[in-house]
């Protein structure tokens, strides 16, 4: 079924947590490993405009539809830090846009040549680079839902549980655009799969990989995928991904743990 950009467009609204009480994160804390993933995952929600950044130097900002969606999407993706950043302040973590702006200066001429690299490769490449876009967003956004409800499930919280459920309801749709997205981009080009496919298998990293120090990215991924299910929801994922045209037999998820010690 196509992906809607309309209705997504009509309907987007920031997640909301009005509602949950709050005050039973005095009463029923969370644990230091569930507070420094949350962490880990509010600074990333934040990020999401220098990732949207990126994406506006190349040929995806001229698409129509991936432009609308990308607009909507970075604003709910905001949304998510600000929900995330509401628990950890309950538990007297503050988050603030100046120690995010720290963490980009720390990333020096990386971070600042990253727009300039992916225009380029944009440029060289065309059109077919929209669908190695949706395709890496895919990779992204299927590994961000599993985390959240990852997260719900280990912790069967009463206020965090409602609230991660909630994002991964709003990741779900995220998926469902690109998915559908890069399907159809690599279905109608061979070349868009060959390099899809390169690229996917040598420079895709977990979420926040290239932004925050990699003994966080090794914590979040033991914390939630380090187990047997764990391990059974990565290969999942890797499931979906395998089954883009062209991205037969990759495990990008699997191999990931792996090179880090979290996967047996």
């Amino acid at each position: 079924m196509a992906f809607d950009i309309d209705k997504f467009t009509e309907t987007s609204v920031s997640v909301n947590w009005s509602d949950l009480d709050f005050d039973e994160f005095k009463t029923n804390p969370l644990p230091p490993s569930t507070l420094r993933s949350l962490r880990y995952m509010c600074d990333i929600e934040y990020h999401t405009v220098c990732y949207l950044r990126d994406m506006l130097m190349t040929p995806s900002h001229e698409d129509d539809e991936v432009g609308a969606f990308m607009t909507m999407w970075n604003r709910e993706e905001f949304w998510h830090g600000e929900a995330l950043a509401a628990v950890l302040a309950a538990h007297d973590i503050t988050v603030d846009f100046d120690e995010l702006k720290a963490t980009r200066l720390k990333l020096g001429w990386k971070d600042r040549l990253d727009p300039i690299k992916q225009s380029i490769l944009g440029n060289l490449v065309g059109t077919d680079f929209i669908a190695v876009h949706m395709s890496w967003g895919a990779a992204n956004e299927w590994s961000a839902t599993a985390a959240y409800t990852r997260l719900a499930q280990l912790e069967r919280h009463p206020v965090l549980s409602v609230l991660l459920k909630r994002i991964a309801k709003q990741e779900t749709r995220h998926v469902a655009f690109y998915a559908s997205q890069a399907k159809a981009r690599l279905e109608s080009s061979k070349s868009a799969r060959r390099l899809t496919r390169f690229l996917l298998r040598k420079v895709w990293g977990p979420v926040g990989s290239g932004v925050m120090p990699d003994s966080e990215v090794t914590h979040v991924m033991g914390h939630l995928f380090g187990d047997e299910d764990g391990l059974a929801e990565v290969r999942r994922i890797d499931g979906h991904i395998a089954k883009l045209p062209g991205m037969e037999g990759l495990t990008i998820i699997e191999n990931s743990l792996r090179v880090r010690g979290v996967a047996a």
